[in-house]
């Protein structure tokens, strides 16, 4: 599976994509997963995504997974990984020691990203259970 948001995507709400999948439908997906049993660790995941501002032209979609980041830091992390990927194919320079919020102003007002976004989900393991978060992206055809 490419981490591609395709062109003409469009994002729905859970609710009303979820009446869109038939049982047993094969779809595409982009998740990402992680787990922990140590007590108190902290375990996130998040999908980023890019969207261009030409809706013909094709986003991207990251997936990150992380130990001691909040939901904040990962969703801010994988929101930056997914805006850079499209960055680079859309020829933006940027500086890679800016912070995330210099590069998204950045990028914004070239008018080539319109929006950027993340899904994340993070705990906290507990004594020896397994504590499992998971992200994803559904792309139903």
């Amino acid at each position: 599976m490419s981490s591609i948001y395709p062109p003409q995507c469009k994002i729905v709400p859970v609710n009303k994509g979820l009446t869109k999948l038939k049982s047993g439908q094969v779809i595409a997906v982009v998740i990402a997963r992680n787990e922990t049993n140590e007590n108190r660790r902290l375990v996130a995941t998040s999908i980023g995504v890019a969207i261009p501002s030409d809706k013909n032209q094709y986003g991207y979609l990251s997936e990150h997974h992380s130990y001691g980041e909040t939901e904040e830091q990962a969703g801010e992390y994988a929101e930056d990984l997914a805006a850079s990927m499209l960055a680079t194919t859309l020829g933006l320079d940027y500086e890679t020691s800016a912070s995330w919020d210099q590069r998204e102003e950045q990028w914004k007002i070239s008018g080539k990203i319109v929006r950027t976004l993340n899904c994340t989900q993070s705990a906290q393991g507990i004594g020896g259970l397994w504590t499992t978060v998971i992200a994803a992206a559904v792309l139903i055809p």
